[in-house]
Parts: C-alpha cells; structure tokens; sequence
C-alpha cells in the first residue's frame, strides 16, 4: 500500500492538485512515486495491481517518471516468477534531495537525503547560539548548507527545497521565527536571511522530529504525542497522520506549561515552566554537574555508576514531564506517547517517574510511552524527509522544474 500523502507545509515541489484530467495525471503519477517508494522495487504489474490502474497506464506514468529521473530500472524481476519477467523499478539514488537543516542552541546542522531516504550528506558544527544575533547564526548555517549541497551535487544530486527546524514559534508563512526564547530571538525572517534559489520551510523542531517519528519510526501509531527534550523541551501532537496545529500554528509548546506555577522564572515570561525541571541545564544543575560537552552522556554514565544525585535528579525531571503530560493526555487521549531528542539517551531514569505520575494523574487507561531510535536526529531527518515527501507527492513538478 502507498504512503499516505505528508504532512502539510511542504519545503519541496508537492501542492494541492486540482481535480482536471491533468490533476488527476499528477496524482497518479504520485501514487506511483509512493508505492514503488514504500513497497519497491516492483514490476509495472505489481505497481499497476497496487494502484488499481491498467498495465499500460501503469507503463506510460513510469517512463515519465524514469525520463525525469525520478524511478529507474534495475533489470528484470528475481527468478521463479510465472510468467515472462517484468524489469524492477526503484526510486533513484540520484536526482532530487531534500536539504533540512537545524538550528540549535548549541548547534547546526545540515543534512541531504535522497529519494530513498538514506543520508547523502551532512555537516554538522557545535557553537553556542544562545544570544546570538540571527544574522550570524543564519551565515554559518548558509555555509553548511553550500558545503552540503556541493557535496551532495558530487553525488548526482540536487537540492529539491530546503527546511529548516528551530527551536520557537514560527508564524503560517513558514519562514518566520516568531520567538525562540532559548536563543533570544524575535520576528525573524529566516526566508530573508537562507540562501536563495531553494523552496523553503521552516517550522519547530519538535514538529519536523514528530514527523521524522511518524515517517520512520518503527511501529508509531498515527495518533500520538511527541515530546522532544533538549536544552529546551518542544512538543507536538500527531492525530491521524497529521500534525494538530491549531489556530495559529504555535501547538505543542510543552516547554512551557507550567508544572509550579510559583517556581523560578522562565526566558518565556512565565514562571514554573516544564524546561526549568526537565531541560537538560536544569537536570544538570540539580544533579550538580556543569554544562558542556557531551551532557547526556555524561548523565547516563553517572546514572549507570549509581550516582544518586543524577539519579535523582533525573528522577524528578520525569516527575515533571510526567505532571505536564497530563492534562495533554486527559484532553487529547492519544494512542501513545513518544519521547524524542538528546534526553531519549537517559529514558531508563526518566520514565519510572514519568509512567507514575501519568498513571496517577490520568482518568484514562494508561497510555504506553515509548522511546524514539532517532533520538536527536529526530528534527533534522523530519526536515530532509518533508522536503522528500514533497517530490513523492507531486513528482510532476520536478519534471516541469527540470
């Protein structure tokens, strides 16, 4: 069965189709994207049997889509079959990438990812962006995007669109940052800033890491909650294969539900907020360790060595995550709840506490908590991914475009 279309607020060529014969041309030449994308290769019959269509539709929607570059041929079907056998398609390895890329408060980076989802390229710089002017932080990430981008053309790619993950708010245009409380920043218009020549997104990092979970995680329902815990803590609500956005696009901000509303004041403006007990600079300054390096590695391994402090403190970094999550489980029932991001690595600390306080505080019956294999690539392959779910869902504006 094909993959269901993505998510919306593309950076790539995919956009709403009209319902015209040559709307429906497109749509079918999507549909065949995805199929040979999620059950390839396979034959023209075998994409024709998936799709419904007859064989010969089926083959002159394939030779477009080989002429584009975007399918190739890899020589005829395994033997045994019945019949004569048919040539196997597969997305092609070169052609089209998606370019996503991260701002973090303590990093950047960049990678490209092909039609068949496996990363081409990347780049990766570990610098202190909290404080920082947009300008700057947005010049060194531009760098990163070129070196990536060069590298990937190296490999017979080239760039389809370009989205970019932050850590705040971002307004419907999908380019501005309304606030990043964690990097100091305010109505920052990254479209003005980003290389030009790209269609381009940006959006919350918690949203493209709970796309990259519904998109590549293993066994994740299409109703969830993502959270994802860094030096800040983002969260995002999947429900039936989409994210919930709400009215102006700001969901999910976890970080900043209060968890004690009289507790120490936030750079969001309230006080109590979820990041002053669960972030990572608030796990390590209860467990009096300093910041720097690599953090939760750090946790983990004084955790492993029975150092109670750590223990502790991670302890009650779930018993506040656990306390925020509540009333967005009570309110949303989701299937299950997902944890993301560099605070993933320390899950064995954090979710005995974390699974307490949800089962205590819950009027439902209790909502499993999983752990995401992506950890912190989470954001940054939701962001590579979206811009590739884009050429799947509209291939024809890549042939148009070429």
């Amino acid at each position: 069965m094909a993959a269901p279309p993505h998510e919306t607020r593309p950076a790539g060529p995919g956009r709403a189709l009209p319902d015209t014969q040559q709307g429906m041309r497109r749509r079918n030449l999507a549909r065949v994207m995805h199929t040979v994308s999620a059950e390839g290769p396979l034959s023209r019959a075998a994409v024709a049997s998936h799709i419904g269509l007859t064989r010969a539709a089926v083959s002159t929607l394939v030779d477009e889509l080989i002429r584009s570059g975007l399918l190739e041929e890899l020589g005829p079907e395994r033997p045994g079959r019945v019949g004569r056998p048919g040539s196997a398609l597969a997305v092609s390895g070169r052609g089209p990438a998606g370019i996503g890329a991260e701002v973090g408060v303590d990093h950047l980076a960049v990678y490209a990812v092909d039609l068949r989802g496996e990363v081409r390229a990347r780049a990766v710089r570990h610098v202190a962006n909290r404080g920082r002017s947009p300008e700057p932080v947005v010049g060194e990430l531009s760098a990163l995007i070129r070196r990536v981008v060069a590298d990937a053309e190296r490999e017979g790619l080239w760039p389809a669109g370009l989205a970019v993950a932050v850590p705040g708010l971002v307004a419907g245009d999908a380019r501005t940052v309304v606030r990043a409380p964690n990097l100091g920043w305010h109505r920052t218009d990254l479209g003005a800033l980003l290389p030009a020549g790209y269609p381009l997104a940006v959006d919350n990092e918690a949203n493209f890491g709970a796309l990259a979970e519904l998109w590549l995680g293993e066994g994740t329902p299409r109703d969830f909650l993502h959270v994802s815990a860094e030096i800040g803590i983002g969260g995002a609500v999947v429900v039936d294969g989409r994210l919930l956005r709400g009215t102006r696009g700001f969901a999910g901000e976890l970080g900043h539900v209060p968890v004690r509303p009289e507790g120490p004041p936030c750079a969001c403006g309230g006080r109590g907020c979820l990041e002053q007990y669960a972030g990572e600079e608030a796990v390590l300054r209860a467990a009096g360790l300093e910041p720097g390096g690599d953090r939760v590695g750090l946790l983990a391994a004084r955790a492993t060595e029975g150092d109670e402090a750590v223990r502790r403190a991670l302890s009650e970094a779930g018993r506040a995550l656990g306390i925020a999550l509540t009333g967005a489980v009570n309110l949303l029932d989701p299937e299950a709840v997902v944890l993301g991001g560099e605070l993933a690595g320390v899950a064995p600390w954090l979710l005995p506490s974390l699974e307490a306080e949800l089962a205590g505080r819950t009027a439902l019956p209790a909502v499993p908590v999983s752990v995401s294999r992506l950890g912190p690539e989470g954001p940054l392959l939701g962001a590579a991914h979206s811009v590739v779910r884009g050429v799947l869902d509209d291939p024809a504006a890549v042939a148009e475009r070429g």
